[in-house]
């Protein structure tokens, strides 16, 4: 059994890019023959920046009935609260004091973020790394599955697992980077030459999964695309409706040439028309998969589970850990 193990911070809205992007494929994994995914709310890496408590609060438990609308699969995977397992705090210090401060300081992500945030730069930011080496360590994680991004996070864990494992004896599985089979690169509604992004400043370049039904329509319908009236792929000359027949064909599962077929006759009106209708239909599903976990019983049910399967395998690690290097009276 091979063990595949994701985080998500709880942090604002998961957008159809996101969805059709990442979450599609990762989720596609829990069809593979031995495979378990576990899946968790990464709300400690969420507090290395101000976070409103509230907020916090609702996105967590928003995210993870996000998730199981999406088609989370409890007979095959797991899904629990980071800080809800404190196994991932301890090892995280452990890992912290195997950690260089210089190998920190060169990572990207802090010197990017250290840049953007100038004032109040949590040491967390700094410290991070060997938290996310604790989450993932502590499972015997075989693949953890990255995106260009996050090449060099996995490695600084590859490197903590291999140093502590020299310094202490065998201990930790060292795990494998497993490349996502990105799904459809999703562009922004109103500027096709940027990814879809919960960030944009204007919510009208993109969808969340969670938007009202007629503002998605909308959003769909105002869409930019160019004056030319053809139906066509053409990243390069017809970026906006290219990303168009992206949307459309990845949640049809209908060719895009055969959506070229389709709509050779018509205008953009509409193929917007009928795009905005099944981008309808498909949140609809979502949200109210989500609207029955967010009410019901059924979500707290859920992540106690996945907290007591993850505490029951993470706790039984850190003892381990302790005994190597001589904590506690044992």
């Amino acid at each position: 059994m091979r063990r595949i193990l994701t985080g998500i911070q709880p942090s604002g809205h998961i957008t159809l890019g996101n969805y059709l992007g990442a979450i599609r494929p990762l989720l596609s994994l829990q069809n593979e023959e031995d495979t378990e995914l576990l899946v968790f709310i990464a709300d400690l890496h969420a507090i290395t920046v101000p976070q409103d408590r509230q907020n916090l609060k609702k996105n967590i438990k928003e995210l993870a009935a996000l998730f199981l609308a999406c088609g989370l699969d409890l007979n095959k995977s797991h899904m629990f609260i980071q800080s809800e397992v404190p196994s991932h705090n301890q090892l995280g210090w452990v890992l912290e004091c195997n950690s260089y401060i210089g190998e920190l300081e060169r990572m990207t992500q802090f010197k990017d973020k250290k840049q953007k945030q100038v004032e109040g730069v949590s040491a967390g930011l700094l410290t991070y790394p060997p938290l996310m080496a604790a989450d993932i360590l502590l499972y015997d994680t075989d693949l953890v599955p990255v995106g260009e991004d996050q090449k060099q996070h996995l490695e600084i864990t590859r490197n903590l697992a291999e140093r502590f494992n020299n310094k202490y004896g065998e201990t930790f599985k060292v795990p494998e980077p497993f490349i996502l089979k990105e799904g459809a690169r999703i562009m922004s509604l109103v500027d096709p030459s940027r990814k879809m992004s919960k960030s944009d400043p204007n919510p009208k370049g993109f969808i969340a999964l969670l938007d009202d039904i007629n503002i998605a329509k909308k959003k769909i319908k105002s869409a930019i695309t160019d004056s030319d009236g053809t139906i066509r792929y053409d990243l390069e000359n017809k970026p906006g409706i290219s990303n168009l027949l992206t949307i459309y064909s990845s949640l049809t599962n209908i060719p895009i040439k055969n959506l070229e077929i389709r709509y050779e006759n018509t205008n953009y009106q509409n193929f917007k028309e009928d795009l905005a209708n099944i981008v309808a239909d498909f949140l609809t599903k979502i949200q109210s998969k989500y609207d029955y976990y967010i009410n019901s019983g059924d979500l707290d049910l859920i992540l106690n589970s996945g907290r007591d399967y993850a505490y029951h395998y993470a706790s039984r690690k850190i003892q381990k850990v302790y005994r190597r290097i001589g904590l506690g009276r044992n």
